[in-house]
């Protein structure tokens, strides 16, 4: 029997998003428990745009795996709540520019502390060495199929 036919099914719900679904709600709730009234979609919008400020929305839809719809909507509820801009590109207007405002700016110690945390709890019990070795195989697996 192959190695990838060994527990097939619990596999595929770890690689289908069991463990970043259980990470992505305990962000959320620490959010929620330190006052941080974002979404965890928002936060990776303004992650990347922390990483690089002024992206285009297509940028964004590459850096977070989204589609343009759900950018779109990403950037117009960070927009009411008075986090990002859009500014038309200077060389082609119909492409937007996504700038962070200086909000954001001042929520990215205290949000990236929370992340840092909960990744510490995520992690925990888990050698340099196991995640080292997942962080390979999962590469390997979006590597086969992009």
């Amino acid at each position: 029997m192959p190695n990838n036919q060994f527990k097939k099914s619990e596999l595929y719900s770890f690689i289908t998003g069991k463990a970043s679904t259980a990470i992505a709600r305990r962000l959320q709730k620490n959010f929620k428990q330190n006052g941080i009234d974002i979404t965890i979609e928002q936060w990776s919008v303004l992650y990347h745009l922390w990483k690089e400020d002024g992206m285009s929305q297509q940028s964004l839809c590459e850096a977070t795996f989204r589609d343009k719809p759900s950018i779109t909507r990403l950037v117009d509820n960070l927009e009411k709540l008075a986090l990002v801009k859009r500014v038309a590109s200077k060389e082609d207007r119909r492409v937007n520019m996504i700038y962070l405002t200086a909000d954001a700016q001042r929520l990215q110690d205290q949000t990236m502390q929370v992340a840092n945390q909960t990744l510490n709890e995520a992690l925990e019990g888990v050698t340099n060495g196991q995640i080292e070795i997942a962080k390979e195989v999962l590469q390997r697996v979006y590597d086969n199929l992009k």
